[in-house]
């Protein structure tokens, strides 16, 4: 009698853990298929902070204030953009804005009209 129950109860868990293991991957799947989608959907962007150091008309003095920052702190990236008619240089990828304004007071003495703006960042890799 037992020998019935113990194996009884052995197939029983078999088929209760069984159908759990198929229904988590199922969710682990679904979970995983959201965050492909929100990463195609999005270009692994999400919101972050930057520095602005240089906002203006002369494309020249754009690429110099660029040249120079990244010179001075090479582990900072700096991006240039140009928004008609204005070029601009904005530096760094923060997720925080404690983080952002720690560097900005880093860059500051060299770049004293730096100031602080929310962009849009993509990942280290």
């Amino acid at each position: 009698m037992r020998n019935i129950f113990f194996i009884l109860f052995t197939a029983l868990s078999f088929c209760v853990f069984g159908q759990s293991s198929a229904d988590a991957d199922q969710k682990f799947k679904a979970l995983s298929d959201k965050n492909s989608e929100f990463h195609r959907k999005t270009d692994g962007e999400y919101d972050g902070y930057r520095i602005k150091i240089y906002f203006g008309i002369d494309k020249l003095a754009a690429r110099e204030v660029k040249q120079k920052f990244s010179a001075k702190y090479a582990d900072i990236p700096a991006y240039e953009d140009y928004k008609q008619p204005n070029f601009v240089i904005v530096v760094g990828n923060f997720k925080t804005r404690l983080d952002a304004h720690e560097a900005m007071k880093k860059i500051q003495p060299e770049f004293p009209n730096a100031f602080l703006i929310k962009s849009k960042i993509k990942p280290n890799k």
